[in-house]
């Protein structure tokens, strides 16, 4: 009899590369963010850091770095839905500097099959001094 974890299978990720886009190594990467090894120092990293999280399905990491005021309860993760991609299209503050910023972005999926995008412009603040992301805005024409 076989034993079955109640945690999802996360999908693999490449050891040559970060599923966010920048030139590096999920694990010098995003996995240090989501293992709790570093925060992320920008709303932009943030970002990315979260995309990565939902392409290995980290719904602790998604909740920690959701702002307690927009949280929900759970991230469902679709089985049907594999994220591709994430451009970064514009970012507005977000720095060591700033307490609030924005990041507008484009990622690509396939949905059982049919490719789509997201494109979203998101805010950021900063909650007891770590980025949170805390909702998706209007995307600026």
């Amino acid at each position: 009899m076989s034993r079955r974890s109640s945690r999802p299978q996360r999908p693999p990720v490449s050891a040559s590369s970060c599923p966010c886009g920048l030139p590096a190594a999920y694990d010098d990467c995003c996995g240090r963010l989501h293992a709790g090894q570093a925060a992320a120092p920008s709303a932009e990293l943030l970002m990315r850091s979260r995309f990565s999280a939902f392409v290995v399905q980290d719904e602790g990491y998604l909740l920690r770095t959701w702002h307690p005021g927009t949280r929900p309860r759970r991230v469902e993760f679709d089985t049907g839905l594999r994220w591709l991609g994430l451009d970064i299209l514009d970012v507005t503050e977000g720095s060591a500097f700033h307490t609030t910023g924005t990041v507008t972005f484009r990622a690509r999926y396939s949905h059982r099959r049919s490719a789509g995008e997201l494109h979203e412009h998101s805010r950021f603040v900063r909650h007891e001094g770590a980025w949170v992301y805390v909702e998706a805005l209007p995307t600026p024409q």
